[in-house]
């Protein structure tokens, strides 16, 4: 009879279970990095006990280093700023542009607040109404207050992806076709250099023109302001969606095209089995660089056509000229930026779940 050792199967089971700690931080690593949140996982090894002099290096290089060049800038900008006079006043520093964000988180509450009670007060009013059997006197009221921050933040977000996906709808079937045929490439080709350099600023009187003589009213299912940003967002953003479709489709393994001819795939078939899940690489690299695309040209949009948004807000504050314009106008390129990275570590979050699948 053999007898097991009780310190090797309890070494073993230690070294399974650590096994399988190592498999879940591999896997978390994927989503972590798909958000731009890798850091966490040397830590996480750290704390698994693996390897810490190279866990610590990778933590210095992935979360001390951007952190520490992140405290120059502020430092530098803290410094510089007061020295640069504007007709405004000195350049805001990082404190007083902290502070008028607060400012203007405090005046959206203020505003969200005083949209509520309004709502309420009209729908007490239109109860009142009805309970006295005068159901025809009841109204919808709309508020006409003017917006808070963070409405005008949410209106830019979702014009963008609005027109985004306009550009998706347009730019991808496009570039399919011309992937798959050399008679469709040359005669899209054409359009796409005469068009892709052309400036948003260029395209905004036409949409303009065309969607003020389409759309004459606002009572339709889109604001007119809303459709004007949207499509410009569209006709600036879809080129590179589709000429980065166009060279991913070119650049299926002709192989696998002659497997697709063996086998009589129809043309659906084809394009479904084949072709998309082939060229889904190069296909989010291009719906990502719409979307950096189009969300700067939103703000410009929004700024000379002055539709709600950002850019609107970014102007009305140049205008303004108000001793706190400068600093707000600074938290506004800030929100920018940083929303512009957040729309890039979701469509890259979104590309790594749809063309990376197989490895999660």
């Amino acid at each position: 009879m053999t007898t097991v050792d009780p310190e090797f199967t309890a070494a073993e089971a230690k070294e399974a279970r650590r096994a399988r700690l190592f498999t879940r931080i591999n896997t978390a690593d994927k989503w972590l990095q798909a958000f731009g949140l890798n850091w966490i996982t040397p830590i996480l090894r750290v704390a698994a006990g693996d390897n810490p002099a190279a866990q610590m290096k990778e933590i210095w290089r992935l979360l001390a280093v951007p952190l520490i060049a992140i405290m120059v800038f502020l430092m530098l900008w803290g410094t510089l700023a007061p020295k640069v006079q504007t007709s405004l006043g000195a350049v805001p520093g990082p404190a007083q542009v902290w502070e008028e964000a607060l400012n203007l988180h405090d005046d959206a509450l203020a505003k969200a607040a005083k949209q509520a009670k309004f709502e309420t007060m009209v729908e007490k009013r239109n109860q009142k109404f009805i309970d006295a059997g005068e159901p025809d006197k009841v109204k919808s009221i709309a508020y006409t207050g003017a917006p808070s921050y963070y409405q005008q933040i949410w209106t830019s977000i979702k014009t963008v992806f609005f027109g985004f996906l306009l550009a998706t709808i347009i730019a991808v079937p496009l570039g399919i076709m011309a992937g798959l045929s050399a008679t469709a490439n040359a005669a899209i080709n054409p359009l796409v250099q005469i068009f892709k350099p052309v400036s948003p600023l260029a395209w905004l009187p036409i949409v303009t023109m065309i969607v003020s003589a389409m759309y004459t009213s606002n009572d339709g299912l889109f604001a007119k302001s809303f459709l004007i940003s949207a499509i410009t967002v569209t006709l600036c953003s879809l080129w590179p969606t589709l000429i980065n479709t166009a060279l991913g489709v070119a650049s299926i393994d002709k192989d696998l095209v002659n497997v697709s001819k063996v086998l009589k795939m129809n043309t659906y078939t084809k394009i479904t089995k084949l072709v998309l899940p082939s060229a889904l690489p190069l296909i989010f690299t291009g719906l990502r660089l719409s979307l950096g695309v189009g969300w700067m040209v939103l703000i410009a949009a929004e700024m000379l056509a002055q539709n709600p948004g950002l850019g609107k807000f970014v102007w009305d504050e140049f205008q303004n000229g108000s001793s706190q314009s400068l600093a707000k106008i600074m938290v506004a390129v800030l929100t920018i930026g940083i929303i512009g990275f957040l729309l890039d570590r979701v469509m890259f979050a979104l590309q790594s779940f749809f063309t990376f699948s197989n490895n999660r």
